[in-house]
């Protein structure tokens, strides 16, 4: 985790901090550890969520055509890219 860091204050039910706290436990994970779990769950959250909202709006594209969007866009990309010096 970041040096630069925030304090939350979250509240979870019981069967939840149980789960989580035996989860843990389980793999060696310390109290310490529950903030970096927290950190990485969000994270992923997001990640997923983001994804979700892609999906759906390219949902009424056909596969060959959104593939073709994908090409070009790849495409363009590399041609903007500098070379790397040997």
């Amino acid at each position: 985790m970041s040096e630069d860091t925030t304090r939350w204050t979250v509240s979870v039910s019981k069967d939840t901090d149980i789960t989580v706290r035996s989860f843990l436990a389980q793999r060696g994970m310390k109290k310490g550890d529950l903030s970096k779990f927290i950190e990485e769950a969000v994270k992923w959250r997001i990640f997923d969520q983001t994804i979700a909202e892609a999906r759906s709006k390219f949902a009424d594209i056909a596969p060959a055509e959104l593939e073709g969007l994908i090409d070009e866009a790849v495409a363009a990309a590399r041609q903007t890219q500098t070379p790397k010096a040997r």
